[in-house]
This record gives C-alpha cells, structure tokens and sequence, in this order.
C-alpha cells in the first residue's frame, strides 16, 4: 500500500479579536508571511496536498490562499488541491478531525489540513504512535504524520509523527 501523508496545520497569526467576532479575525502582516513561509517548506519538504480540508474562518481561508500561492511558486507543475471549507474544523474538536480524515479515499496521497488550536495539536498527540509527545503547534505549526494504512482506518495511534516545523517569514 502507498505511503498517506497528513499535515496538520495550524492558522497562522491573526489580529486580537477587539470587537470583531471571532470567525471574521483576519491574519496580521506576520501572519501572511508566516503563511507564505509554510508554503515554501511543504514545497522543499515535496508535501504537495492532493486535499485541503480548511476551516472556514476568515484567518484559516487566509492561511491556506498564502499556502497556496506560495506552494504553486515554488512548485508551478504540482497537481492543484481539491479544497473544502468545512464548518466542523471551527466548531469541532478531534473527534470529528478523525471522522473527516476516515471518509478520504484512499486514492488521496496527501491531506493538509487548516485549522485551529487546540484541536490541531490535539489531533497531533491523539494520532501518534507509541508513547505520544504531546505537541502544541504555535502560529503557522506544521505537524506530519505519515501511515502505510487506508485513510478509513484512522485511529489513536495510527498515524505516526514524522516531521514538524514552525513557519516564519
């Protein structure tokens, strides 16, 4: 069976909420650069999604639009990702991270997803093998785990940690 990667990403820095309502917040000048920067290392790192799940929040969409550019720069022949705004990566927690990634075919070699803290370095130490190392992604965190198994057979433990690293641009 072919490798699956999956790459949890957490958004990267957003404004503070002031009086805007949480969804809305967009990215900082920081946080567009640091989304750039994360497009760049999946690029140097040949991580190219063939799926986005994404949050729909305003500061997630952002994130992935600055993933993307940068990822289609630096790798203009890369197949394009299939991207979908899912409301349960704002409103849910891991429980339904699993649940998405168990449902992707298993034709899909890579899946990034885009989402929020805790529950992207929740998912991180849930998936984990072994003796999990409890991560908490900063701004703009990337978590890589990678498996042998179908997608369907997502579970604690399942998919191991193989690679990990913070964007800054």
């Amino acid at each position: 069976m072919t490798a699956r990667t999956l790459v949890l990403l957490r958004h990267a820095k957003a404004e503070d909420p002031g009086d805007l309502d949480d969804f809305e917040r967009s990215l900082t000048t920081r946080g567009r650069a640091d989304a750039d920067a994360a497009g760049a290392w999946l690029a140097d790192q040949r991580l190219h999604p063939r799926l986005v799940l994404c949050s729909p929040a305003v500061r997630t969409r952002q994130t992935w639009q600055g993933v993307a550019i940068s990822l289609a720069q630096s790798a203009p022949d890369a197949p394009t990702a299939e991207v979908r705004y899912v409301q349960d990566l704002y409103d849910g927690g891991r429980t339904e991270v699993v649940d998405l990634l168990r449902a992707v075919p298993d034709t899909v070699p890579t899946v990034l997803i885009v989402g929020h803290n805790p529950t992207m370095s929740d998912v991180s130490t849930l998936l984990q093998s072994a003796q999990p190392v409890a991560l908490s992604l900063r701004t703009a965190g990337l978590a890589v785990h990678r498996t042998d198994s179908s997608w369907s057979s997502t579970e604690p433990g399942s998919l191991p940690y193989v690679l990990g690293h913070t964007a800054r641009g």
